[in-house]
C-alpha cells in the first residue's frame, strides 16, 4: 500500500529537497506540495493524505494552526520539518510523529520516514 504524502513548506528549496527524497521511495504517493497554511488546508481536504511533512513557521497560518483547523475523517501522521528546535516540545504535545530539523541528512530523513511506515 502506498503512503499518500503531502509536503507543506513556504521555502521552495526545502519542498524540492523533500520531493526528490520522497520520489525515490517506491511506497510513497506524492499527493502534492503547498507553500502556505491555507493551501495546505485545501489540499488536506481534497487529497486525504496519510502523511504530512509540515513546516512550522509559514505566512498566514503556521503549522500548528494548520493542525488546529484541519478537518478530516482520519488524522494524518505529521512529521514537522522546521528550521528551529524551539518548537519541538509543542510539536510532540500535538502528537507529531517526528521532528525533522532542517537541514537534515538522508539518514535522518529515512529514520523519520520509517517511523511513518510503522505508524
Amino acid at each position: 500500500m502506498k503512503i499518500r504524502t503531502l509536503i507543506v513548506d513556504d521555502e521552495p528549496l526545502a519542498r524540492e529537497r523533500l520531493r526528490k527524497l520522497l520520489e525515490a521511495e517506491k511506497d510513497i504517493d506524492l499527493a502534492g506540495e503547498c507553500g502556505d497554511g491555507r493551501a495546505a488546508l485545501a489540499a488536506i481536504k481534497k487529497e486525504s493524505p496519510d502523511l504530512i511533512f509540515l513546516d512550522i513557521q509559514m505566512p498566514e497560518l503556521d503549522g500548528f494552526e494548520v493542525l488546529a483547523r484541519m478537518k478530516c475523517e482520519r488524522t494524518p501522521a505529521i512529521i514537522f520539518v522546521p528550521a528551529y528546535d524551539k518548537f519541538a516540545l509543542q510539536a510532540f504535545e500535538v502528537h507529531a510523529l517526528d521532528y525533522l530539523l532542517k537541514p537534515f541528512d538522508r539518514e535522518r530523513f529515512h529514520l523519520a520516514l520509517n517511523r511513518a511506515r510503522a505508524h
